[in-house]
């Protein structure tokens, strides 16, 4: 390790910390303007003429919002589709009609499980509300449950919710430290849906039944009754009937699975097979989203006697609660991109090389650490991913998809106070700081800790890809 070394590593050092000062500060700037202000200050320090530094900020914000902020929208459109049409209303009613109270937290899960697949935490806990308030306000006057019924129900709901979005593509976060490290989607993917299991199962229904006797919480009256209004409104008076729980899920599932199909291909045929490269087209992220968009689009709206119009409008309004994450994404790409330009990725692989330092840990350090101290698991993500990338790319005995895996649970470490889905849950349910923490933030980090020894599990295997 060389002197120059030594100061690339300073300098990155010396930009995290300047990045935390600036986003929880009393300046408490904006994501975007702290990631950009950042970058220009490492890209100074570190040595680069102005112009490259310029150009690495613009290359790296392009070339990360391609990558993923398309994918991304699509989600957010899939995402109001399925809520719009009745989806998670058919699973409510399906779960209320098949499950016993032992059972619920189970099937809670497993619904949050399915129904997170396309949806950010936050979208998915706002559209699983109604279910959530149902179902605990129908178990609340139905049976002796000790403590509170709303966290008996919630808790399962916003660990599967947690895990999907941290390990699971088409999520922005899981899908930026892929594109980042040049990790195969398919392989990431089932590396996410097995790790996310044990997390889901210890962060949730396990852990709901500990801490549930211990909570009295109870979500506001006007807020349990809008939801009652809404749901029986969504019932009554709806134009057309919801459509069948098997095509909801075949919707809900079809990027997925169109990842899935090409991840098997890939294992079961040779590379330049037509077979593998048809699937790879079908299977990217981006086509995989469209496609899922346009079925949703047509079997649950248009062919269900839905106007073009509003489903035009509705589309039109899921991409805006979302401008703000991509923004920080692109943010992100050019905080990425100028680690890279500057050496800072090499200084690290050198520093790894030289201590042994396990990239899998070392990742999911740097990404909890950016995303506790800066409140946003996005910024945890790039920032590990731009600081890993190199050592990825270097042809070291480094598993790409098992990197992008930890970086991503690292991100949900302890989800506490400088995080918006912290007050999304503490507001949603009515409950107290101490509450919200011994929650929200406890679960996220069992799932955090989980899915890391998952990953390192997973690194005494053959690898997938």
């Amino acid at each position: 390790m060389t002197s120059v070394d030594l100061h690339l590593l300073a300098t990155a050092a010396g930009g995290v910390l300047l990045l935390v000062v600036l986003i929880v500060s009393r300046t408490r700037l904006h994501p975007l303007l702290a990631l950009l202000i950042t970058s220009l200050g490492v890209g100074l320090v570190a040595g680069m003429p102005v112009g490259r530094l310029l150009k690495s900020i613009e290359t790296g914000a392009g070339n990360t919002l391609g990558a993923v902020g398309l994918v991304v929208a699509l989600g957010a459109m899939l995402g109001k589709i399925l809520a719009d049409a009745g989806v998670t209303e058919s699973i409510s009613d399906l779960i209320l009609r098949r499950t016993t109270v032992r059972s619920l937290p189970w099937a809670m899960a497993g619904a949050a499980f399915v129904i997170g697949i396309p949806m950010f935490f936050e979208v998915g806990l706002v559209v699983l509300l109604p279910l959530i308030f149902s179902v605990a306000r129908k178990l609340e006057a139905s049976s002796g449950l000790r403590g509170s019924a709303y966290v008996y129900v919630g808790v399962p709901v916003i660990a599967a919710l947690a895990a999907m979005h941290g390990m699971v593509p088409p999520h922005p976060g899981p899908l930026t430290a892929i594109a980042t490290l040049n990790a195969n989607v398919g392989a990431t993917m089932l590396y996410g849906f097995v790790a996310a299991v044990p997390a889901i199962v210890l962060g949730g229904p396990l852990y709901g039944i500990l801490v549930t006797p211990r909570l009295s919480v109870r979500p506001d009256q006007a807020l349990l009754d809008q939801f009652a209004a809404r749901r029986a409104s969504s019932e009554g008076g709806a134009a057309h009937p919801r459509p069948g729980l098997g095509l909801g899920l075949v919707a809900t599932l079809l990027p997925a699975l169109l990842m899935l199909l090409h991840a098997v291909a890939e294992l079961a045929f040779p590379k330049d097979s037509a077979v593998v490269h048809a699937t790879g087209f079908i299977g990217h992220p981006l086509i995989a989203m469209l496609l899922g968009v346009l079925f949703a689009s047509v079997a649950l709206v248009l062919a269900r006697g839905g106007a073009s119009e509003p489903l035009r409008n509705a589309l039109s309004a899921s991409v805006k609660p979302i401008a703000n994450v991509l923004l920080i994404i692109a943010g992100g790409g050019a905080f990425q991109r100028v680690l890279t330009d500057a050496g800072v990725g090499n200084a690290i692989l050198h520093v790894s090389q030289q201590f042994s330092l396990s990239p899998l840990i070392l990742g999911w350090f740097i990404s909890m650490l950016l995303s506790v101290s800066t409140g946003s698991a996005t910024v945890g993500i790039v920032g590990a991913s731009g600081l890993l990338a190199p050592l990825a790319a270097s042809g070291a005995a480094v598993n790409a998809p098992l990197l992008a895996l930890s970086i991503g649970c690292g991100s949900l470490f302890f989800n506490y106070a400088n995080h918006a889905g912290f007050w999304l849950v503490k507001e949603s349910f009515g409950m107290s700081m101490g509450e919200a923490t011994a929650t929200i933030s406890i679960i996220q980090s069992i799932v955090s800790l989980v899915g890391l020894a998952m990953v390192l599990l997973f690194n005494l295997m053959p690898p997938l890809a």
